[in-house]
């Protein structure tokens, strides 16, 4: 009864989630392609098509950096400088080398000591503070100027943390106001271990977005290929497409080799659906060649070009003094940069710097001839990259139907060159998809496609592991460290579970591992995850006890597999198990089965009404002929009886086994390995300093734009003190103090208000406004007054003459009424005397006609006379009441407007106005308001009157129905009575019988 009772409960809190979960879904979702040099991000949104977010600045994509600007001032304790974002923060690099951290993803989840990666971005970014962070051990950044000493370092993931959020402002921006952008697909490099793709989740656990899934970049390549585009069937025997992902950035190279198809599967029902499949074959990688390492190229060559001129000389300046000079670094970079594109397309360029270095200017030149010549070196990285992505799918360049180019450094001529030696020719290389786009539409694609909001086409994707991993643990029986390969580089990822079987009794723990490449190049292996039974020991005495398993029988069974949304291990299943035997059916079973009291007769069905009575009556039958039996033969029947029971206990002893499975559930700890994780407390401690900076930057904002408002208000101050109108309607004492106190805060401004608070801001503006306010008030009065003194006296007049009309009608109404009054009285007088003689005529021939026909004649009779009574005047909708509201009103307001304009006109131009636009506003909505109460009431009032003519006209004619139908019948059986009459007049008189049959005739015809 208590679950009965709170089913309501359940169903209405099922509802709320259900509706939760609906209003958490239709918000829109987010793909971002998170490059290392820049970060593009593309919008899906119900009613939005997926489309790129634009930044600030209408740009279609934002450089990753994120710049720290120091105040003016200098740092103060427990405030926060200002952050710049993209182009914005790289334009002050070579002012603030010490506090613009661009290309981050490079350091993602990679330890400070010992790894090169790290050490050269180091070397590339000479003014920053890198040190390893007191918990992670990985990248950290202390402020060069633009926080305290004191202030703790900012994790890498931190600083992309805000650089994410700048994303999410700028789709949020797009999206409109109200929406929320929350849920967001990245993609990353298929060279990214387990712990570089937590660190893109912990940095965007920190954005506040969740991460619906991280996609590869030649995966989201290949996805946004597939969108336009349909491939052959392999149900019908069509062959698969191959084509290979080239994608070169400004971080690294990858070579992604995918295949293509289409295949029917199962739908709702009995009907099948074609679906687009794109798998990962292979992937291959460069994790260093790249943009920047091209850009370095040059800028070696600048600095070796720079130290042979003379000034250069004259200084003594060294190679190594320029790279450890942020500055300098900060403006070769920016120019290298420029260089490479300008390379890309033109055969010579040159670069100028202005005190370069110690006040050394410095000239540059270089040609593509110059800059080939330094890359030739990094051409065979480009084919070793292709090649290991060929090896790993197994497959040669000849497979390949395509080559499809992605990332801006593909573009540089002799990447092209190396592709094209490759594969033989050019005719394979392929710009059939936006180089600079094609990643993030297809993460956006994916995003809808993972949101239950939306509906895309059906594409099914397969990543790939990129890694070899496995686990290892120790056997309890040899005590020796057993290990065990589950996947390899080219197992895809989200696939069925695969079942491990360990036979350990107690409780133990098991340890995953990716077999990834260290410093050296070495492979190692690197533990991802690592699992502890909780109850292991506990289970395994409970089966055999309970279940009574034997102890050797017991087997820990786990299902494993690779996640889609990570590439991490997830656990479907983690039980013990045993097959033991349990019995089928007892002896008192089988003897309740012969008596018909067991299982089997519970369990047979009802038969039908019309089965039972058939079965009962043939069982009362066979049942007298048993009994009869029996009684002859009753000691036989005993016997007989006796050996079928012995029969039936004895096999079903035999039977009364039978084996099954037993699975108990087995509690376990997940607990992430390798680099140490944040504890909740730490999580917790980074998500509030960003959001305590994230308030700092509204505060600023808030604060800009009063001290932009306050600006722009002392220049329209003097604009006002030199208009006519203005001085019109102003003293000179308003404009004198006026004047003066625009002077003091335009200087207040420039002076001791540069570093004030918003709230000052705001009370400078407030105390300007408040004397520029009242003569600007009087503008707008005269300017806008006569208009609306206009328009109320129309509306005045309207209401006054509509309440003439209504009062005129109803007294018109009222005259007819009684001059009809008087007529009535002299006519019932003079009808009263001839009353009798027409009541007796119509008595005479009452009955003959029905009420109908007497009606239709007196009408027709009265037409043709011409006698057509006159009804008077139409009857008012109106009474006296519903006028008294209008004309009070109309009374009122019009003595008020005529004592307000005769104070008005005494007044000046100068002076504060009596009659003022709000107090006529107001009037007029009031008449307008009264107007329009009036008109509903006569709206209203038909209506009653339509529908009780409606009721009344449906009585009249159900009444003249029943009176039809009554004259009918009396017709009916006038003519009856006639024709028996004239029946029996012309016959003899009938028998018996024949009176029978007539009197049945009669009868029917009534009916």
């Amino acid at each position: 009864m208590a679950g009965r009772k709170s089913s309501p409960l359940l169903l209405l809190l099922c509802s709320v989630v259900l509706f939760c979960g609906q209003a958490f879904s239709a918000a829109a979702v987010l793909g971002v392609d998170l490059g290392t040099e820049y970060i593009k991000a593309a919008l899906v949104k119900p009613g939005i098509p997926l489309d790129i977010v634009l930044t600030k600045d209408s740009r279609r994509k934002e450089t990753s950096a994120v710049t720290f600007k120091p105040p003016r001032g200098g740092p103060k304790e427990g405030s926060f400088p200002e952050r710049l974002y993209g182009s914005d923060a790289m334009a002050l690099a070579a002012r603030f080398p010490g506090d613009v951290y661009p290309n981050l993803k490079t350091l993602l989840g990679l330890p400070v000591d010992g790894s090169p990666i790290v050490q050269e971005y180091a070397a590339r970014h000479p003014a920053l503070k890198l040190e390893a962070h007191e918990i992670r051990k990985t990248s950290a950044f202390k402020s060069s100027g633009a926080f305290t000493a004191d202030q703790d370092a900012w994790l890498v993931e931190e600083l992309l943390a805000m650089e994410l959020q700048s994303v999410r402002r700028s789709a949020e921006a797009v999206a409109g106001p109200g929406s929320t952008v929350r849920s967001i697909v990245i993609t990353v490099p298929p060279f990214y271990t387990v712990e570089e793709k937590r660190a893109v989740e912990l940095a965007a656990d920190l954005a506040g977005l969740r991460v619906l899934s991280l996609i590869s970049d030649g995966l989201a390549v290949g996805l946004n290929y597939a969108t336009s585009r349909q491939f052959p069937n392999i149900n019908d025997g069509g062959k698969p497409e191959i084509n290979m992902v080239f994608d070169m950035g400004a971080g690294s190279t990858k070579a992604t080799i995918l295949k293509f198809q289409s295949r029917k599967v199962k739908d709702v029902g009995k009907f099948n659906k074609t679906i687009q499949e794109v798998q990962v074959l292979g992937s291959g990688w460069d994790r260093t060649l790249g943009g920047d390492t091209l850009n370095a190229l040059i800028i070696d060559h600048m600095v070796a070009q720079f130290i042979e001129t003379s000034g250069a000389k004259a200084a003594s300046v060294a190679a190594e003094s320029i790279k450890s000079h942020g500055r300098a670094i900060a403006k070769l970079s920016k120019e290298a940069e420029r260089i490479r594109h300008v390379l890309s397309a033109n055969l010579n360029t040159a670069a100028s710097f202005e005190g370069l270095f110690e006040d050394v200017d410095f000239r540059y030149k270089i040609s593509r001839v110059d800059f080939e010549k330094m890359t030739e070196s990094h051409a065979e990285r480009v084919a070793a990259a292709v090649q290991q992505a060929l090896d790993a799918a197994n497959l040669k360049a000849a497979d390949l139907d395509s080559i499809i180019l992605h990332g801006g450094a593909t573009r540089t001529p002799f990447v092209q060159k190396q592709l094209e030696q490759i594969f033989g020719s050019s005719d394979k290389l392929r710009n059939n998809v936006n180089s600079d786009e094609a990643a993030v539409f297809g993460a956006g694609f994916r995003a809808a496609e993972i949101s239950p909001s939306f509906r895309v086409k059906e594409i099914r994707v397969a990543d790939g592991a990129a890694y070899s991993s496995g686990m290892k643990w120790t056997n309890e029986k040899t005590q020796k460290v057993q290990h065990q390969q589950l996947w390899t580089p080219t197992s895809q990822l989200g696939t069925a579970p695969k079942e491990i079987t360990f036979h350990n009794k107690d409780d133990f723990a098991v340890e995953f591992y990716q077999l990834v490449p260290d410093a050296a190049g070495q492979i190692v292996q690197a533990p991802t995850k690592v699992v502890t039974t909780k109850n292991l020991t506990e289970t395994v005495a409970l089966m055999g006890e309970k279940y009574s398993c034997e102890p050797s029988a017991v087997e820990l069974k786990v299902g494993m597999r690779l996640s889609s949304e990570n590439g991490e291990v997830e656990f479907t299943k983690f039980a013990v198990e045993c097959e033991t035997e349990e019995e089928k059916e007892s002896i008192m079973d089988g003897v309740k089965n012969l008596f018909g009291f067991g299982k089997n007769k519970d369990q047979q069905p009802l038969k039908d009404a019309e089965g039972s009575d058939e079965s009962a009556s043939e069982s009362a039958s066979s049942e007298s002929t048993t009994r009869k039996t029996t009684s002859s033969t009753a000691s036989n029947g005993t016997k007989s009886s006796s050996a079928s029971a012995s029969t039936s206990a004895t096999a079903s002893s035999s039977t009364h086994t039978k084996k099954v499975t037993i699975s108990v559930p087995v509690s376990y700890e997940v607990v992430k390995a390798g680099i140490p994780q944040l504890s909740r407390a730490d999580n917790l401690k980074l998500k509030d300093r960003l959001a305590a900076f994230e308030a700092s930057d509204r505060a600023r904002q808030q604060r800009e734009e009063a001290l932009n408002h306050l600006e722009a208000f002392t220049y329209r101050v003097r604009s006002l003190l030199e208009n006519e109108d203005f001085i019109e309607v102003s003293t000179e004492v308003e404009r004198v103090l006026l004047e003066q106190s625009g002077l003091e805060a335009s200087d207040w401004l420039y002076g001791e208000g540069a570093d004030a608070s918003h709230e000052e801001l705001k009370a400078k503006h407030t105390a300007l406004k408040e004397l520029v306010d009242p003569v600007e008030s009087r503008i707008t009065e005269h300017e806008k007054r006569p208009a609306l003194v206009t328009g109320l006296k129309e509306a005045l007049e309207q209401i006054k003459f509509f309440g003439k009309s209504i009062r005129d009608r109803i007294e018109e109404y009222e005259s007819y009424q009684a001059s009809k009054t008087v007529s009535s009285s002299t006519t019932s007088s003079s009808s009263t005397e001839d009353a009798p003689t027409a009541a007796a005529s119509v008595d005479d021939f009452a009955g003959l006609e029905d009420d109908e026909a007497t009606t239709t004649a007196a009408s027709n009779a009265g037409a043709k006379d011409g006698l057509v009574e006159d009804d008077g005047p139409v009857p008012p909708v109106y009474t006296l009441e519903d006028l008294a509201e209008s004309e009070e009103l109309y009374l009122s307001v019009s003595v008020w407007l005529a004592e307000k304009e005769e104070a008005q006109a005494k007044l000046g131009p100068k002076e504060n106005p009596v009659l003022t636009i709000e107090e006529l506003k107001a009037k007029r909505d009031r008449v307008d308001k009264v107007s329009m109460d009036l008109a509903m009431k006569a709206v209203r009032k038909m209506e009653s009157t339509k529908k009780k003519a409606k009721s009344s006209t449906s009585k009249s004619k159900s009444k003249s129905s029943s009176k039809t139908k009554t004259s009918k019948s009396t017709k009916t059986k006038s003519a009856t009575s006639e024709t028996a009459s004239s029946a029996t007049s012309a016959e003899p008189i009938p028998t018996e019988a024949s009176g029978k049959e007539q009197s049945d005739t009669v009868k029917h015809e009534e009916l």
